[in-house]
């Protein structure tokens, strides 16, 4: 495994299954995007398809959902590791393909 390979390993462990107040289900299925209910999906999905389009009252729906600043930053997080992650693996697939054609 690469250094590079490696590292991003322990990004993935350590946003998931690293110390937090959010449970690691709940961080899993941000990272994953996946199995969320409102408001969090929401949320959620913004950060990984459109961060740009974030308001105040989405952070504001996942607070008065029960999720405190602390919960809501580690799902954000968990989110958009989660999506950098896949994009990551993808572009390394296509990689991988455009090398062998060549």
């Amino acid at each position: 495994m690469s250094d590079f390979a490696a590292l991003h390993q322990e990004l993935v462990t350590r946003v998931i299954d690293g110390d937090g107040t959010a449970s690691t289900e709940l961080r899993r299925a941000a990272f994953g995007n996946r199995d969320l209910g409102e408001p969090v999906r929401t949320l959620i999905d913004k950060v990984a398809f459109a961060a740009h389009t974030v308001t105040d009252e989405d952070v504001a729906a996942v607070r008065a959902a029960g999720l405190g600043e602390d919960q809501i930053f580690e799902v954000v997080v968990c989110a958009a590791v989660g999506q950098a992650s896949r994009q990551y693996a993808n572009a390394l697939a296509a990689l991988a393909v455009a090398t062998r054609e060549s």
